[in-house]
This record gives structure tokens, C-alpha cells and sequence, in this order.
């Protein structure tokens, strides 16, 4: 009996020292649906519209690989500056946890951005687009697929390039997010 309580409290021991307490970007995705100053949606990769645009072999290969986007984004106004803040803070404690790899850091005119994916050498598990603005506000950017290839992904933004990304749909989404 005290070996099967011994193994008992061994493997739940086990079982609570695996549990990481560090939320996921996943986590952090769903629990943000819950506060009214985030707007969340999901797009897929047909509103790209990267069928109609003339790719080669390769580019409609890298593109078959996008399966859809998970947007968040936060309006900043004045009376949400502390939950800005503790948002902004949380995104970057997350994204600098050891599964995501940055690529690129920018300073633009319209904000900072990074831009990391989480994955291997081989397969992009996914790649996420996080910019942030202290007057207008932070959106991240979630790029999920099928065994996309770091390599690969050049070919992807250029398909992107070729095809009608100002069309109608992403008109009304740039509407949805000025507010």
C-alpha cells in the first residue's frame, strides 16, 4: 500500500511541476476576447485572393501553405491608457519567451514591429506579426499553416505583392480597425 501511495504522490508530482504557469499566445488570444477594448477575428487566406494572381509553381506552393490569420487588435483611446500598457506588457513577455525567434525588429512612422515566428528550420509552426503605436494602439498577427518553409516564406510575401491585397474584403477590415 505505501508503494502505490508513493508512486501515487510521485507522478502527481510529476504532473504539477510540468504545468507551466506562463500564458501562451494562444491563451492570451482567447482570454482578450473577454475585453471590449480588443477586436479579434479570424481571416482566411482566401481573402488574400492569391488564387487570381498569375504565381509560379513555387509561390502557389509557399501559398498553399497559409491557412489563416488570427488577428487582435486594441484600439487605444484615452480613457484605456493603463490596460494599453498592461496589454503591451504582457504581448512582449510572452513573445520573448524562448519558443519564438525574432527575425525582424522595425521602427517605422507608424510604430514599432517585430516580426518572430516559432518553429524550426524546416517547418514554421507559425509566424506572428506584433506592432504597436502609444497614440493609435498594438495589433498581433497570427500566421497559421501547413509545413510553411522559412525558406519558402519569401515567395509567400511575394505572392502576397502580386495579388489584390486592397480588395473589397481587406477594404472593410482597414474601415473596422480606424474605428
Amino acid at each position: 500500500m505505501k508503494k502505490v501511495y508513493f508512486m501515487m504522490m510521485l507522478v502527481l508530482g510529476f504532473a504539477i511541476s510540468s504545468c507551466s504557469s506562463e500564458q501562451s499566445l494562444q491563451e492570451f488570444y482567447i482570454s482578450s476576447a473577454e475585453n471590449p477594448n480588443f477586436m479579434s477575428f479570424d481571416l482566411p487566406s482566401s481573402l488574400l485572393d492569391l488564387e487570381k494572381a498569375n504565381l509560379s509553381d513555387s509561390e502557389m506552393e509557399a501559398a498553399s501553405s497559409l491557412k489563416k490569420l488570427n488577428v487582435l487588435a486594441f484600439q487605444k483611446k484615452a480613457d484605456n491608457e493603463a490596460d494599453y500598457q498592461a496589454q503591451k506588457a504582457t504581448i512582449k513577455s510572452i513573445l520573448k519567451a524562448d519558443d519564438y525567434s525574432e527575425l525582424i525588429k522595425m521602427n517605422t512612422s507608424m510604430g514599432k514591429a517585430t516580426l518572430q515566428l516559432k518553429g524550426d528550420d524546416d517547418s514554421i509552426d507559425e509566424l506572428v506579426i506584433y506592432g504597436d503605436n502609444d497614440e493609435k494602439g498594438l495589433i498581433l498577427v497570427r500566421v497559421l499553416g501547413d509545413d510553411m518553409n522559412p525558406a519558402s516564406f519569401v515567395q509567400l510575401i511575394q505572392a502576397m505583392e502580386k495579388s489584390d491585397l486592397n480588395g473589397k474584403g481587406l477594404e472593410k477590415l482597414g474601415n473596422l480597425i480606424k474605428g
